[in-house]
């Protein structure tokens, strides 16, 4: 594993240095607020220590990007392939129109979390989240899946204001006994069938793995399904003045 001390650096520096290492295991010392680390990578281990700035991973196609704290806003901006781990929080838009890979994030994530998230044939992008989302998750979804367990969240939903607003395709679960008040009519909300449960645990027990928690204890809990409501679709585009 090659160590790479990254103080001072440019972002363009510090995708310059990753790109310029034959070592597929690398480790970034003393980041902090970089933008776009690993933009586009592919095929390394990348492991940060210290903060890293906005859309860390953007464009991310097949590297695995470790954060033991937190992360800014944009993670994994449009990432087509790969895995990003946030040990702590990550900030707004986290997961914006991804297309492929995953993204744990062990803490709370920010506003409009996978917003324009989309999925093609084998590719479902999915968002897990431990804590809770704030307003807009799953925003004009369109594919792929968001998971909130809403860990030390207690009666109330785990997720902020407007939930699934657009939202057209994908699914979002919610680990909760209570659901959003506020969920729009384009979506149907119900609780997790067989089927669905078996489709979180794919999800959850990766995270758990990662994270050091017991799957076990996580998938026995109430989950809500919410998805796109297909009798009633979203279809306004334009306010009426």
């Amino acid at each position: 594993m090659t160590r790479i001390d990254v103080k001072g650096l440019s972002f363009r520096q510090v995708n310059e240095k990753i790109e310029q290492t034959h070592d597929g295991d690398i480790v970034l010392e003393n980041v902090c607020g970089q933008r776009y680390i690993g933009v586009g990578s592919s095929g390394r281990h990348l492991v940060i220590e210290g903060v890293p700035g906005n859309a860390l991973g953007a464009y991310l196609d097949g590297t695995v990007i470790e954060v033991s704290g937190n992360a800014q806003d944009a993670t994994g901006d449009t990432m087509n392939d790969g895995e990003i781990l946030v040990g702590g929080s990550s900030g707004d838009a986290t997961g914006y129109a991804m297309r492929g890979g995953r993204i744990f994030v062990r803490g709370n994530v920010g506003y409009r979390a996978g917003i324009h998230m989309k999925a093609y044939q084998e590719k479902i992008p999915a968002v897990v989240i431990g804590g809770e989302a704030g307003c807009f998750l799953g925003e004009y979804q369109a594919g792929g899946r968001i998971v909130v367990l809403g860990l030390g969240v207690e009666g109330r939903a785990p997720v902020d204001a407007f939930c699934a607003t657009g939202m057209h395709g994908g699914a979002i679960y919610l680990r909760s006994d209570v659901l959003p008040g506020d969920l729009p009519s384009q979506v149907v909300a119900r609780r997790a069938t067989a089927e669905d449960l078996a489709d979180i645990e794919t999800y959850v027990l990766p995270f758990c793995a990662r994270f050091g928690l017991d799957a076990a204890s996580v998938m026995d809990h109430n989950f809500y399904c919410l998805k796109p409501n297909t009798n009633n679709p979203y279809k306004q585009l334009y306010t009426q003045n």
